[in-house]
């Protein structure tokens, strides 16, 4: 958002329960009634998940990547065949 984090997160520790700052509007909001509070379901999953793909990963002997290929230059045009002279 284009602010110093340690700053806003200096204030949000001194601001009251279920303010918080929207990035979006640059401004403190009751964050239920904007509607940006997230189902504390929905976070849990999210962690979940990624801890459980990240064991994954830990504990895996061997990973198969692709990596990525630079792409060919696109052919020249062709330069056109030119008009029929004498056809008027």
């Amino acid at each position: 958002a284009g602010l110093d984090g340690a700053v806003i997160a200096e204030k949000a520790k001194g601001s009251k329960k279920g303010v918080g700052f929207d990035a979006n509007k640059m401004e403190w909001v009751d964050m239920v009634k904007s509607g940006i509070i997230d189902p504390a379901k929905v976070t849990r999953s999210a962690l979940q998940n990624a801890a459980s793909i990240a064991s994954l990963l830990l504990t895996t002997e061997c990973v198969v990547t692709d990596i990525p290929s630079k792409e060919a230059p696109a052919p020249a045009m062709n330069p056109g065949m030119g008009g029929m002279g004498g056809m008027m």
